[in-house]
C-alpha cells in the first residue's frame, strides 16, 4: 500500500461563507483531498496506515508467491504427474486462491474503514480552520475541486488557496498541541535535614 493519499476515497466538501452582501464576491477554489493528504496529521495517518496494514500486504505477497509456486509446479509436471496428483494439486491451488481472495477482500475492508476514519477525523479539524480562513480573507465562496465530478472547467491558479489551508491547519495544530502542554508546578524548595554521620563501629577484639 502506498502512502500516497491518491487512493483515499474523495472527500467533497464546500464551504460557503456570506461574508458581506454589500461587498464584492470573492470566490477561491481548494482541493479537499490534496489539503488532507499534506497536511501534518494526514501525513502522519498515511505512515500509521502503512505501518499497521504492512504485515498483511507481506502475508498476501507469501501466499500469492505460495500460489505461484504451485502452478508452476503443475506446469512442468503435465507429462510426468498421474492424473491424480494433477487433480490434487489443482483442488490445492483453487482453495488456496480462494482463501487468498478472501483474505485480500477483508484487508481491503479494514483499509478502507481506517482510511474512512480518518478522512473524518481530519476533515472536521479541516472545515474549521477552512470557515476561519475564508472569513479572515473575506471569500463569498470557496469550492472544492478535488472529485472529477465538479463542475469547475477552469480556475486560475491564483485563486487556488490548498496550501493556505495547509499552513493554516499545520499552524493551529501546532499551537493548539503547545498550549495543551503547560509547565510543570516549581515545588517549594524545601530545607534539606542536618546529615548525621554514623559513628565508626568499634570491631570486636
Amino acid at each position: 500500500m502506498r502512502s500516497n493519499w491518491m487512493i483515499l476515497p474523495l472527500l467533497t466538501m464546500a464551504a460557503v461563507v456570506a461574508a458581506n452582501a454589500q461587498q464584492p464576491t470573492k470566490v477561491g477554489v481548494l482541493n479537499i483531498q490534496a489539503a488532507i493528504a499534506n497536511t501534518q496529521d494526514g501525513k502522519k495517518a498515511a505512515a500509521d496506515l502503512e505501518s499497521k496494514y504492512a504485515p498483511r500486504r507481506k502475508e498476501v505477497e507469501s501466499d500469492q508467491s505460495a500460489i505461484n509456486s504451485l502452478k508452476d509446479q503443475l506446469q512442468k509436471g503435465q507429462n510426468t504427474m498421474s492424473e491424480t496428483a494433477k487433480a490434487q494439486l489443482i483442488r490445492d491451488i483453487d482453495d488456496k486462491t480462494k482463501r487468498l481472495n478472501r483474505k485480500m477482500e477483508d484487508a481491503q475492508a479494514d483499509l478502507q474503514q481506517d482510511q474512512q476514519k480518518a478522512l473524518q477525523t481530519i476533515g472536521q479539524k479541516m472545515m474549521v480552520v477552512i470557515d476561519k480562513y475564508a472569513k479572515d480573507h473575506g471569500y463569498t465562496l470557496l469550492i472544492d475541486v478535488s472529485s472529477q465530478q465538479t463542475p469547475v472547467l477552469f480556475a486560475a491558479s491564483d485563486i487556488d488557496v490548498t496550501k493556505a489551508i495547509v499552513d493554516l491547519y499545520d499552524k493551529n495544530t501546532t499551537d493548539s498541541a503547545t498550549s495543551s502542554v503547560s509547565p510543570a508546578p516549581t515545588a517549594p524548595a524545601q530545607s534539606k535535614p542536618a546529615q548525621h554521620t554514623p559513628s565508626p563501629v568499634a570491631k570486636p577484639k
